[in-house]
């Protein structure tokens, strides 16, 4: 199978922060890997974000520890072997694993002439409404930012800064309607996010994504006795052996792709999930509309969806799925339906 990537720079339409520095920045580095076999080509994307350990440095390592394994593939139909190699190759690395994941399926499906959703069995009118990220600003600021996305019915709300209430303050000046949901990227520490969550009632928050650190696990379990909120694992839920933690602390998790390894790892959460009585939100990094895409295409499977990465950035180097007032619009063509520009 023939191997190639590239890296990119995608460009945020405005500076994206949130509670955590780390993550604060005008562009973000990801890779755009391509997959060729007997003349089908399959598109995916490694999204690496720090805090989970890798950058676009660390990807590039990743994919060229992987091509002498990826060149020798014959078959892209044995993919779940495939990826099984990759893990036996090289532990972690799960922005570069999620980005080939996706271009296996990206293959599969234009070898058998369907959408990835097809392929799964899922219908693409039952995909959820998304989320609209507001990140962490000057109330002036989101003030603007609000106004640029009012036919947007649903806002994520990043918060865990120092103006959070006149944050939220000014968002319902400005989107009365609008449903909300909050992250706080581990910003509070438990007092003050059970503080935080009884003023957020008063706003109409439907949850709370994140409100602790990942290793404050009792004062999670304290404040989930608590919150008159419902309350959403992020960072605390990365891949499938977090979730039986997650109940007594969170109501639901939040599965990325980039974070957990692709789409096949997401379905298996997905499942671990349910059988855990955990809601899901599909939600995403600063992505291209490669990664988003084949994230939207199992979005029938989950109850919420933030998948906005590739609205939020000024370049997008690819089409895919269109986000229409919060409505995600599958592509109609085969695999993901990715088209470069």
């Amino acid at each position: 199978m023939k191997f190639s990537y590239e890296p990119v720079c995608l460009k945020p339409k405005h500076t994206f922060k949130i509670a955590r520095e780390e993550v604060e920045g005008d562009k973000f580095e990801n890779v755009i890997i391509r997959l060729e076999h007997e003349g089908v080509t399959g598109w995916g994307e490694a999204a690496p974000f720090l805090i989970y350990g890798e950058n676009q440095a660390t990807v590039v390592a990743a994919l060229e520890t992987f091509r002498p394994l990826i060149e020798k593939w014959r078959d892209p139909w044995k993919a779940e072997k495939m990826m099984a190699e990759l893990d036996g190759a090289l532990e972690w690395n799960f922005a570069a694993k999620a980005g080939i994941d996706a271009a296996l399926y990206d293959i599969q499906g234009k070898i058998a002439g369907l959408p990835l959703c097809s392929m799964l069995g899922l219908d693409p009118g039952d995909t959820p409404l998304s989320t609209f990220t507001i990140g962490i600003d000057t109330p002036e600021v989101v003030r603007s930012k609000v106004r640029e996305v009012l036919d947007c019915p649903l806002l994520k709300i990043k918060l865990g800064g120092p103006a959070d209430l006149e944050i939220l303050r000014v968002i319902r000046e400005e989107a009365p309607k609008a449903s909300i949901r909050v992250d706080a990227n581990c910003g509070w520490t438990p007092h003050k996010a059970l503080a935080m969550i009884e003023e957020l009632v008063d706003y109409g928050v439907e949850f709370v994504e994140q409100p602790l650190p990942p290793s404050e696990v009792e004062g999670m379990r304290w404040l989930h006795a608590r919150s008159p909120l419902p309350l959403m694992a992020d960072e605390s839920c990365e891949r499938l052996h977090h979730i039986p933690a997650c109940v007594g602390q969170f109501d639901s998790i939040n599965i990325k792709l980039a974070k957990c390894g692709g789409v096949r790892h997401a379905l298996k959460m997905i499942g671990c999930a349910r059988a855990h009585g955990l809601q899901i939100m599909l939600g995403c990094m600063l992505e291209s509309s490669v990664l988003i895409t084949a994230a939207a295409h199992i979005s029938p499977l989950v109850d919420f969806a933030d998948l906005d990465g590739a609205v939020l950035i000024a370049n997008d180097p690819f089409s895919g799925m269109r986000f229409e007032s919060g409505r995600m619009a599958l592509p109609e063509g085969p695999g993901l339906g990715v088209i470069p520009r």
